[in-house]
C-alpha cells in the first residue's frame, strides 16, 4: 500500500471484495441487480442477500448512489454508484461520475463510515479512459477530505498494478 503526502488516501492493488473496511464501493449498473467486473465479484462475494436487499431498493440513476449491508462481505456496508457509460465526454460523462463520489462519500458520512474503498468507476465496461477517471475520483475525494474530519481512510482500490500507479501518480502530483 502506497500513501501520498495525506496519509488518509491511499492507493491499493487487490480484490475489493476482501478488504475489511467499514464500507466498500460498488461500479454498479442501475438495476443494481448484479453485473460483470467489480459489480458482479461483489454480489458474489456478498452472497444472495445483498441481490434480494438490492431488488427492495429498485434500481439507482446514473450518478447517485444507494447503500446496503455488506452481509458476506468483510465491509460493513456497500455503497453502490452507477457510473456513466463513456460517450467521448461530451454527454455529462465528467459530472456523472464526480457525482458518483460526491453522492458515495456523503452516504458514508450519513453511516458514520470511517474507512472506505473506491474501484476504478466506470473504466471497465464503461470504458471512462483510466487517467481521466481518476483524476476526477482524486479531485473528488481530496476536496471532500477538506470539509470531513471523520473519514479516516479512503483506499483506490485497483485490480491492476498499471491502475494502481495511475492513481498513486496522480496522488503525487497533487492534482
Amino acid at each position: 500500500m502506497n500513501t501520498n503526502n495525506s496519509s488518509r488516501v491511499t492507493t491499493k492493488e487487490a480484490d475489493i471484495t476482501t478488504l475489511k473496511l467499514d464500507a466498500i464501493v460498488n461500479a454498479a449498473n442501475e438495476t443494481l441487480l448484479g453485473g460483470g467486473g467489480v459489480d458482479g465479484a461483489i454480489h458474489s462475494a456478498a452472497g444472495p442477500e445483498l441481490l434480494e436487499s438490492c431488488k427492495k431498493i429498485g434500481g439507482c440513476l446514473t450518478g447517485e448512489a444507494r447503500i446496503t449491508p455488506g452481509f458476506r462481505l468483510p465491509s460493513r456496508f456497500v455503497i453502490h454508484t452507477v457510473g456513466p457509460v463513456w460517450h467521448g465526454g461530451n454527454d455529462s460523462e465528467p459530472e456523472l461520475l464526480a457525482s458518483c463520489y460526491r453522492n458515495s462519500l456523503a452516504l458514508a458520512r450519513q453511516h458514520q463510515v470511517r474507512s472506505i474503498g473506491f474501484p476504478s468507476i466506470s473504466t471497465g465496461v464503461y470504458r471512462y479512459p483510466k487517467k481521466e477517471a481518476a483524476r476526477i475520483a482524486v479531485r473528488e475525494v481530496k476536496h471532500f477530505l477538506e470539509n470531513d474530519s471523520e473519514l479516516e481512510t479512503v483506499q483506490f482500490v485497483c485490480f491492476s498494478k498499471t491502475d494502481r500507479e495511475i492513481y498513486q501518480e496522480i496522488l503525487e502530483q497533487g492534482i
